[in-house]
């Protein structure tokens, strides 16, 4: 009876000696997801409606300009007297003071409706006001009041002293019942990757960038490669923000060539914003050719490389120059 027992617990020990040990499951590696690339030049999704600002380029009121650095894009037109104007597109920026405005022009206004945007200025031709009140387009103007003040540190003449506050613009907004938010999105797109224009047609590169304007001004850009940015420069002098003592600069140039002819009043300038033409992208320390079109006033302006691909932008600061054809562009 004890052997019985003794060869039963042999049996019990013994059951699965000859058992494989399991193999243990393999751990994978933690997959570690990449941050999405963002634009933040601009939020790209926001549907806030901008305001496109009229800002003096008088050469005398150039030394007290302020806010440019916070627009996602500037304009600068040809206008009487052989000067310039700027307009400058700002969204879902607030507290910012911007100036010295100035008074529109009707072919700002076209610009400003492909935008979508709500347009502010001191003052207006009257073709820009006739324009305005037919359209019945949602407009600021200082010279019935508003969210503007005067300041004069330099001691300049009247016209040269008007300043706005984009949080002051939200709250007249507000009070005039305007729209303040579209459907329109934005006019020009971004490359989360970066644009490269070394190997397009006809790419040459760019240092320098000389745009004279019709008379006394010319706009200059110096590409520093340390920033990777081009800075900006009137009439030779570096372009310096008065609140900030800071270089004006651009990631993106956009050089738009244009036919200009006088107005029926031999006094303003009628800018051909309608219809086609040809200009160049500068981006990088490059630029190549490129064709911009315009269906209508109000249509967005569409701008492409020489095979018909959509021309997109990279994150940063862009500066449209509207140049006329009978001006000379210098790309060094």
């Amino acid at each position: 009876m004890k052997k019985a027992v003794v060869l039963i617990l042999l049996v019990f020990v013994c059951f699965g000696c000859g058992k494989k040990e399991e193999e243990k499951p393999e751990v994978s590696e933690p997959i570690i997801e990449e941050t999405p690339k963002e634009i933040t030049v601009i939020d790209v999704n926001s549907k806030t409606r901008p305001y496109a600002i009229v800002v003096n380029n008088s050469t005398v009121a150039v030394k007290v300009q302020t806010g440019l650095q916070k627009a996602y894009l500037v304009y600068e037109f040809p206008v009487e007297g052989g000067l310039t104007r700027l307009m400058a597109l700002y969204k879902d920026v607030s507290d910012l003071t911007v100036g010295t405005i100035r008074s529109s022009r009707h072919n700002f206004l076209d610009y400003a409706m492909e935008h979508d945007a709500i347009f502010v200025h001191y003052g207006w031709s009257h073709y820009a006001e006739d324009d305005e009140k037919e359209l019945k387009y949602d407009y600021i103007n200082g010279i019935f009041g508003g969210p503007f003040w005067r300041e004069n540190p330099e001691g300049l003449a009247r016209e040269h002293t008007a300043y706005t506050n984009t949080s002051k613009i939200k709250e007249y907004v507000a009070q005039k019942g305007y729209r303040e938010t579209t459907e329109n999105g934005l006019v020009l797109n971004y490359d989360v990757n970066g644009v490269d224009l070394q190997n397009l047609e006809g790419t040459i590169l760019a240092n320098k960038v000389i745009i004279p304007s019709n008379g006394n001004l010319n706009t200059t850009y110096e590409y520093d490669e340390e920033q990777d940015l081009y800075k900006r420069y009137v009439n030779g002098n570096p372009h310096i923000d008065y609140e900030t003592k800071k270089q004006y600069t651009a990631k993106n140039i956009l050089v738009q060539k244009i036919n200009t002819k006088m107005a029926s009043d031999n006094y303003y300038w009628d800018l051909e914003t309608v219809g086609s033409g040809e200009g160049y992208f500068i981006t990088n320390g490059y630029a190549t050719p490129i064709l911009w079109s315009k269906e209508s006033r109000e249509s967005k302006t569409k701008y492409s490389y020489l095979d018909g691909k959509e021309v997109l932008l990279n994150d940063g600061i862009t500066y449209i120059q509207l140049q006329s054809n009978s001006q000379v562009l210098s790309i060094e």
